[in-house]
């Protein structure tokens, strides 16, 4: 049995759905919270034999977590009242608005030592664009009222909206900059099918000026002292250790509407009909060549990218009989340090095309 060190767990309630997201989500009323409660500890029952383990990482993500209430968030946090390690990380996302004194007590009576706060844009236009308003003062407070508890805390920053300037994205990333804060990931606007956005024919911005954008905020936050350690997040000194997780290709347990895991050599994402959940979810099992394929596409996420003789060790393969990586060299999409397989920083934003190769 595998020893999982990580899990995730899904909330899929909003009481605001912006006008981008793609993740599976729903207007929190009581019963179907009710109805999705009941239903996640019978998915806890399937996975009962794991959550004896200690663990070093635990993520609640969503949707929005927060959304659904004290009582209820509490409910959800004694199901991950779990055994953890000396150096574990225990991350919430909230969002900015249902941030209170209470909330954050709440966290921290359970063990969390990490948040996730959504920011995107504190542009009043890009705002009402994604259905997203919140009063910059009002923003302020809240971050401000969660620095009081937490010292470990990410902010969301989106950028590359149509007709978006670079001083519209250097306002967004100065503002915070102004917290001082841990973590920063980044996000360019991407149409996902079923947004509202996609379905009002939103056009992406062009894609040289999308790419000025994304090496401005790489080259600004690095001149001071954050360090680039994957394609889309930023860290002083505190990595997110559950994102490594997912990078490094290692196991986790996935619980909840959508949610996806990796235990066994099996790859699962539940379904996304509450009707069918918990039982309906596809099932990938991962051949030699998948988990290959798993490690090169995820772990080249990394700047630092992947070990070449780890990758040996682990697969009993050489890596360059498996892949061309020498024609990637050669045309310096891929650069080489002593072990370590990594994208040519110049190439990241176009990381897909690269990744591709993998496939």
């Amino acid at each position: 049995m595998s020893n999982i060190k990580s899990i995730y767990l899904h909330i899929p309630f909003c009481t605001n759905i912006c006008n981008y997201c793609d993740f599976c989500k729903m207007y929190y009323n009581d019963k179907f919270f009710n109805t999705y409660y009941e239903k996640l500890l019978e998915e806890v029952k399937i996975y009962n034999k794991y959550l004896n383990n200690t663990f070093k990482t635990i993520y609640i993500g969503g949707g929005s977590p927060s959304s659904i209430g004290i009582d209820n968030l509490e409910k959800i946090l004694k199901i991950l009242d779990l055994q953890k390690e000396d150096d574990y990380e225990y991350t919430v996302e909230l969002m900015p608005l249902d941030i209170t004194e209470e909330l954050l007590k709440l966290l921290k009576k359970y063990a969390v030592n990490r948040i996730s706060i959504g920011v995107e844009t504190v542009s009043k236009k890009y705002q009402k664009l994604f259905n997203r308003i919140i009063d910059k003062d009002v923003l302020t407070s809240k971050i401000n009222l969660a620095k009081k508890y937490f010292d470990n805390i990410n902010l969301d920053l989106m950028y590359a909206f149509k007709n978006q300037t670079i001083k519209e994205l250097e306002d967004d990333l100065n503002y915070i900059l102004s917290f001082d804060i841990e973590h920063i990931s980044t996000y360019s606007l991407i149409l996902e099918s079923n947004t509202y956005l996609k379905y009002i024919n939103y056009q992406e911005i062009d894609d040289s000026l999308s790419s000025q954008m994304y090496f401005y905020i790489k080259k600004r936050l690095e001149s001071i002292g954050y360090k680039h350690y994957e394609i889309s997040n930023y860290a002083k000194d505190k990595v997110s250790k559950h994102n490594l997780v997912y990078w490094n290709n290692e196991e986790y347990l996935g619980l909840g509407l959508s949610a996806s895991g990796y235990i066994d050599s099996i790859r699962y994402t539940n379904t996304r009909n509450l009707d069918k959940y918990p039982l309906n979810k596809q099932e990938e099992k991962l051949s030699l060549k998948d988990k290959m394929t798993y490690f090169m596409i995820l772990g080249l996420r990394k700047i630092e990218g992947i070990n070449i003789k780890e990758f040996n060790k682990l697969f009993n393969k050489d890596i360059y009989e498996v892949y061309d990586i020498k024609y990637l060299l050669a045309k310096e999409y891929l650069l080489l340090k002593e072990d370590k397989l990594y994208i040519n920083p110049k190439y990241l934003y176009v990381s897909n095309i690269i990744l591709e190769f993998f496939v």
